[in-house]
């Protein structure tokens, strides 16, 4: 049955003797029987929900509202509960004729509220979700705004005669760590704007960079380490209040990349060395439990591929291997850590990959991962990283792209959604 051309979703369920699972079908049958099948792109943005043709998965755009709206960054965590506990809801970014604004979708409801209002754009993706604000970067001054009551407040402002960030918050919520740049490393990064441009000239110019801690309450800052390198990716344990994760960037096959720094003692760890002529390891993140940091690995690079995980209490390494069309940009990990999702990538990314534009679902079997293509990401532009997130549920995968020309929000359920004859 056709209308508009739209081909009508017609769920094929199994009966089921027992009342309560037929009944729960039922449910989901109601739920997707009006839903169109459809090739993701733009058209099937516009229609704000859909089943991804090729894969038989559910994609909904979940913010509606006017502009440019982007999700966060892989390996930062974007989600709390609503104030009343019973739904949770997503800190986004999104465009406003006063610069960027954040923002919460409650992911139930699909309900927008605006959480900042100062003039400017905001750099900064740090929630927390024990003193429920957000903290940003406004030019060279660090605020939080309280995500139920707006109020917004001064924390810090880094000297005229130094270049701050802050980019990550502890477990507890007391600390923001960031890193000062010098004046000569700004000005090669207004000159060359581009990636391409810069990446290599950062690295070359063994610039000093200093990690940095600044206290919420007191304001006291902190210069905790200091080195002549790109010290990049900085992300605070989500379980260790004092363990702060720290990358050496620049081109991954010169780097022994991946370190910890407990921010007490000072001491530094590299936590994976690498072994092969141009091995690479890389885009690292905590598991939820700040057990295991988890990282794209190829020895070497370009040739065969992992996501592995480097345990922080017994020092194992776990590998699991990828072919080279399910790697991605970004891995993620679910809330009860069995299973990834991946973002995919075009053919211009670092695996070549001829048929990679997907985003993915993984499954740990063996030494290996079993994937699943969850949508169709051909009319996205790569340019734009999907950066995917599992909701909190562990039901979808939530993630942003350009199908519409600009950034959009969306979440693709992990559950097959119908069979498609």
């Amino acid at each position: 049955m056709k209308c508009s051309s739209i081909i009508l979703v017609s769920i094929l369920l199994l009966h089921c003797s027992c009342k309560t699972n037929s009944s729960e079908k039922d449910l989901v049958e109601q739920s997707l029987i009006n839903i169109p099948i459809m090739k993701t792109g733009k058209t099937s943005s516009l229609t704000k929900i859909w089943i991804d043709s090729i894969t038989g998965h559910k994609v909904e755009k979940i913010v509606n509202r006017s502009g440019s709206n982007r999700s966060f960054y892989f390996h930062n965590n974007p989600f709390l509960k609503s104030a009343d506990g019973q739904d949770d809801l997503m800190v986004f970014s999104g465009d406003t004729p006063t610069g960027n604004q954040y923002f919460t979708v409650n992911l139930a409801t699909k309900e927008v509220q605006q959480i900042t209002n100062k003039k400017g754009n905001k750099r900064g993706e740090i929630v927390g979700s024990k003193t429920r604000k957000i903290f940003y970067m406004i030019k060279d001054s660090v605020f939080s705004t309280h995500i139920d009551t707006h109020k917004t407040e001064f924390i810090y402002k880094f000297n005229d005669d130094v270049i701050g960030s802050v980019t990550t918050l502890n477990a507890d919520e007391t600390l923001l760590a960031g890193a000062l740049i010098t004046k000569e490393e700004q000005e090669i990064f207004k000159k060359n704007p581009k990636k391409s441009s810069y990446f290599d000239k950062i690295y070359d110019a063994k610039l000093k960079r200093s990690l940095i801690t600044i206290n919420i309450k007191t304001k006291e800052f902190s210069s905790i380490y200091s080195e002549n390198a790109w010290l990049n990716h900085i992300q605070f344990s989500p379980d260790h209040t004092d363990l702060l994760m720290y990358c050496h960037e620049g081109p991954w096959h010169k780097v022994d990349r991946i370190w910890n720094i407990n921010i007490k003692t000072k001491d530094t760890t590299l936590i994976h060395k690498r072994t092969v002529h141009r091995e690479i390891a890389g885009h690292e993140f905590f598991s939820p439990d700040g057990k295991t940091i988890w990282f794209d690995l190829q020895i070497p690079r370009s040739v065969t591929f992992y996501l592995a995980g480097k345990n922080l209490d017994s020092g194992e390494e776990t590998r699991y291997a990828l072919k080279r069309d399910e790697w991605s940009i970004h891995y993620n990990i679910s809330p009860d850590q069995k299973s990834f999702a991946g973002d995919g990538g075009d053919p211009g990314q670092v695996a070549r990959a001829k048929d990679g534009m997907w985003l993915y679902h993984f499954t740990p079997k063996g030494d290996s991962l079993v994937s699943e293509k969850l949508v169709n990401m051909k009319h996205h532009d790569y340019d734009l990283e999907p950066n995917v997130h599992f909701s909190p549920n562990g039901k979808q995968i939530i993630f942003r792209a350009n199908f519409e020309g600009n950034s959009q929000i969306y979440a693709v359920d992990i559950a097959k959604a119908s069979k498609i004859n």
